[in-house]
């Protein structure tokens, strides 16, 4: 098992617990940033999927300073779970879109309190480059740091499909600039995106395999209000997996995957309040019990059909 827990695969808590010595909750932030897929630079109409808060989960308002969030955030927190350290986690929309002395004064921002211990900054592969590599890697020495790429599919059909204006060489090259400049990569990428199929998706576990990302979140493609992919679903041009199917995949996936690699996230369903479809996406809790259940049920684990597994007893067991 890993992280001394009872799961089957690495959980990236359980991975912050064990390196902190203390559960580590992260505070989400909207800093105000756009996206080049929805200023018009590439498209004005944004990836299919993506909702008009940029996939944005909490209620706060970049109307608030992100010191005002990042303290409010911290004040909720602490008073709830007792909550001691935390990391700022910049997600709305693509948050390195900006120059560099803005991406200064921004990050630094979110690294003032002292109980702040990591910093991870969600984006494009597409909206980084040398100098803002180096800028974010300048904080690893003090903050443990990452930084998101969303990938969604290794399949240029499918990226073009979905209106993601990247293409899948343009994460290689983007993921081998961020790891020479020794950053901690998470990919994000979604299972049932419109004509994959579960080899598609498999092919994509593959692949990340062999680069040996840091770490990875795991999405089900859902339909959520005001989205073009709503759209699509209302006129009957997609339908989503089901409940079974994705946990199947999901298993199938984490057993391709490197033990080493840390599972930041096994399901995402944005808001509730702007879920349309699949419904059973808005039991998340639900979702993750029945994925360790499989994981049991097949005796299976993170990393079993990985050619290079780690060896029972290796320190992330």
């Amino acid at each position: 098992m890993f992280n001394n827990t009872q799961k089957r695969y690495n959980q990236y808590s359980a991975h912050l617990k064990n390196k902190f010595g203390v559960k580590v909750y992260k505070i989400t932030l909207d800093a105000g940033f756009s996206c080049p897929n929805r200023d018009g630079t590439k498209s004005f109409d944004g990836c299919t999927f993506c909702d008009e808060g940029g996939s944005f989960s909490q209620a706060h308002s970049n109307l608030l300073s992100v010191e005002e969030q990042l303290e409010t955030g911290i004040e909720t927190l602490s008073e709830r779970f007792k909550a001691k350290k935390f990391m700022s986690y910049f997600q709305a929309y693509s948050n390195t879109y900006k120059s560099v002395e803005e991406l200064e004064k921004i990050y630094n921002s979110a690294l003032q309190h002292p109980d702040i211990v990591g910093i991870s900054i969600g984006t494009r592969p597409d909206c980084v480059d040398n100098a803002k590599l180096r800028l974010i890697s300048s904080f690893k020495e003090d903050y443990y740091t990452w930084i998101e790429y969303g990938l969604q599919s290794i399949h240029d059909k499918t990226l073009l499909q979905i209106n993601r204006g990247h293409d899948f060489n343009c994460f290689l090259k983007t993921y081998e600039k961020s790891k020479q400049a020794g950053l901690n990569v998470c990919v994000h990428v979604i299972l049932g995106l419109p004509g994959e199929t579960k080899t598609d998706m498999l092919k994509t576990a593959q692949k990340l395999a062999e680069l040996k990302i840091d770490g990875i979140k795991i999405h089900m493609l859902c339909a959520l209000k005001g989205t073009k992919l709503t759209t699509m679903y209302e006129e009957g041009k997609i339908s989503f997996i089901s409940e079974d199917d994705y946990i199947q995949t999901v298993c199938d996936f984490l057993e391709i995957l490197p033990p080493e690699t840390i599972i930041h996230r096994l399901a995402g369903n944005g808001l509730k309040k702007n879920l349309i479809e699949p419904r059973w996406l808005g039991k998340k809790l639900d979702c993750l019990n029945k994925i360790d259940r499989e994981l049991g049920k097949r005796n299976s684990y993170q990393g079993k059909l990985h050619k290079k597994n780690s060896p029972v007893g290796s320190q992330i067991f």
